[in-house]
């Protein structure tokens, strides 16, 4: 299969480069500074090409290791960020730009190049796989965890550059199979091609590999899991990225005035009057909470985190507690999903997700099921009307979101049986 697609011109497109930064902070332009990159590359259908990966001395303090797991010694030795942009840039030339929440790496791609002396094109083309997945994943929550949870996609080394960027291409080529619109992506791929990047004028450095082994992340906190399975918002995008902003700042409980200013600052940039912005706020620790309370328990230290970041987000106290209250009276969804009863039916135009080995070839059901009239889909979301796992106590990122969503899990056995009354049916009409 080729590797790139004609434009409009004839002329060739070169495909797409999914990028990551680890950071020192949050809000670039200020003192922040990148102190990892990953580049992906994908062809103009989704193929792996080739993957690139460096730390990156900041020149100054590294900020909250716990977030990143980088120490200084880590960087002592790896290039700045301006010696790693001549390379940087010929990965980026003639492609679109995709990231997880595009808005945050793409404003410190411009503040580095700007403090590398060298002018960003004003016009970069992005896609931000955050955004699509409200189109191709709906129903899933916004953070790159949960998004891969509803593919089956392995997030390995997650908060490491390296990995969040194979994750995220590897999610991109899946919206890419998914799509029934290819001329999507061939109006980006033609944009991009369209883009000039500047041209450093120094030789690149030698990119430098993050050690593997050097310190392992810990367990994830209450509120970073919490966090991680926020759902998706509707509304705008501006909505979007700045709820996803919020998600980065509340992880270690604290909001310092710097990042509440620059919470500000990007509400301004994004449109968001003081009004939305706090709507947004209410909004988010509602979500925040009632998520808290779905497995029915909350110890003193996990309602302490919720109070604790109620409160950072300007809550009032009777909010608080008025969310706490009802959400508490909320009964979870059963641990195994919901029991398929005596009124369950399979009808034509369902959706019908497979995982797991299978004893029956997956191309074989995929077959019967369209011979049916159902729809096989790769993707967990909240339209799926049945999950069939070859082991239905599966822990994969598919059967737990089913069990979050409350869609029934069977066997294959099930499924016969379930496929022939829809058979049944289909042959009395």
């Amino acid at each position: 299969m080729e590797s790139s697609i004609p434009n409009s011109e004839g002329a060739t497109v070169a495909g797409f480069a999914v990028i990551d930064f680890e950071t020192t902070g949050l809000f670039p332009g200020a003192a922040d500074r990148v102190i990892e990159v990953a580049v992906v590359q994908l062809s103009s259908r989704g193929q792996f090409e080739g993957r690139w990966e460096s730390l990156v001395n900041p020149g100054r303090d590294l900020g909250r290791a716990h977030s990143h797991r980088i120490h200084a010694q880590d960087v002592r030795d790896a290039p700045t960020f301006a010696e790693l942009a001549p390379r940087l840039l010929e990965l980026l030339q003639g492609r679109v730009v995709v990231a997880h929440n595009a808005s945050f790496d793409v404003r410190f791609l411009r503040a580095e190049l700007q403090l590398a002396g060298l002018t960003p094109p004003a016009d970069i083309v992005t896609l931000c796989t955050m955004q699509l997945a409200r189109d191709f994943l709906p129903g899933a929550g916004r953070s790159l965890t949960d998004c891969c949870a509803a593919l089956d996609i392995d997030l390995d080394d997650g908060h490491r550059a390296a990995g969040d960027a194979r994750a995220t291409a590897r999610l991109l080529a899946a919206y890419i199979e998914a799509a029934d619109a290819p001329e999507f992506w061939s109006a980006h791929l033609t944009a991009a091609a369209l883009v000039r990047w500047p041209v450093a004028p120094a030789p690149a450095a030698r990119w430098r590999e993050r050690s593997v082994s050097s310190h392992p992340m810990t367990t994830a906190s209450f509120l970073e899991h919490l966090v991680s399975r926020l759902p998706n918002t509707a509304g705008p995008a501006e909505y979007v990225d700045y709820l996803a902003l919020l998600d980065r700042c509340l992880i270690d409980r604290t909001l310092s005035a710097h990042e509440a200013d620059s919470l500000a600052r990007l509400a301004g940039q994004l449109g968001l009057d003081r009004t939305v912005a706090a709507n947004l706020n209410r909004q988010y620790y509602t979500a925040l909470t009632t998520l808290a309370w779905t497995d029915g328990i909350l110890t003193t230290a996990e309602l302490a985190d919720l109070v604790s970041v109620g409160m950072l987000l300007g809550q009032p106290t009777e909010t608080i507690a008025a969310a706490l209250d009802e959400t508490r009276q909320q009964t979870p969804a059963p641990a195994g999903g919901v029991e398929l009863g005596p009124g369950f039916r399979l009808l034509p135009g369902d959706q019908v997700v497979l995982t797991g080995d299978m004893d029956r070839v997956r191309s074989d059901w995929e077959r019967e099921l369209r011979g049916l009239g159902l729809v096989p889909w790769g993707a967990v979301t909240k339209k799926v009307r049945l999950l069939v796992a070859a082991d239905t106590g599966s822990l994969s990122g598919k059967a737990r979101k089913a069990r979050d969503y409350g869609i029934p899990i069977v066997d294959e056995a099930t499924l016969v049986r379930l496929a022939s009354a829809c058979g049944t049916r289909a042959e009395s009409r």
